[in-house]
């Protein structure tokens, strides 16, 4: 199973009252379908979304939310007021929607949450431990955790001149509570 990589789904989390939450109308885009059926799947099982599973936003949150997103501009006229879903609720939702997409997508978020809780107490971690040894080995598994959440793919660019082909890497290192980016070109002889 592929997860779904980490852009994607950091741009549809809102922090919401110390938590991330991802918007019905964003989570219906993930689904492939449309909000009125993510909506009506909740409608439908309402005593499987009690309060800490999903949240419908005020009037005053909705308009927040349009401010703060271009992305929600849609929902301006709208007289539905947007629900956000919390990692609990995509759990229970997971249970009621039954399509492909919309089975394999709740698994590559919920795994997504996973690494990124994950690689959260490994911050932590190396912050409170001042063992090198044990810092260094928390540095590694975050290292390892950010190759998989996020895909950074290499730039190959063929150097029509001189017969070569020019390739470039990202590599993303967390070092002792330090993170870097560095980009690395090599050429290569057809």
């Amino acid at each position: 199973m592929s997860i779904i990589k980490f852009e994607t789904i950091e741009s549809k989390l809102i922090k919401y009252k110390e938590q991330f939450v991802i918007v019905d109308s964003d989570l219906a885009q993930l689904y492939g379908v449309e909000t009125r059926e993510i909506n009506q799947a909740v409608g439908n099982n309402p005593d499987k979304f009690p309060d800490e599973y999903i949240i419908e936003l005020t009037k005053e949150e909705k308009t927040e939310l349009i401010k703060n997103f271009d992305r929600f501009n849609n929902l301006k006229h709208s007289t539905v007021t947007p629900k956000v879903f919390t990692e609990k609720g995509l759990y229970m939702l997971a249970t009621i929607i039954k399509s492909k997409i919309a089975t394999e997508t709740t698994l590559n978020i919920i795994e997504t949450f996973a690494k990124v809780k994950e690689l959260s107490r490994n911050i932590n971690a190396i912050m409170k431990t001042e063992e090198e040894t044990r810092q260094k080995e928390l540095a590694n598994k975050s290292n390892k955790i950010l190759e998989e959440i996020i895909e950074i793919e290499p730039d190959i660019l063929a150097d029509d001149e001189d017969g070569e082909i020019v390739e470039t890497t990202t590599k993303f290192e967390f070092n002792l509570g330090f993170a870097k980016v560095s980009r690395s070109i090599k050429k290569i002889k057809k």
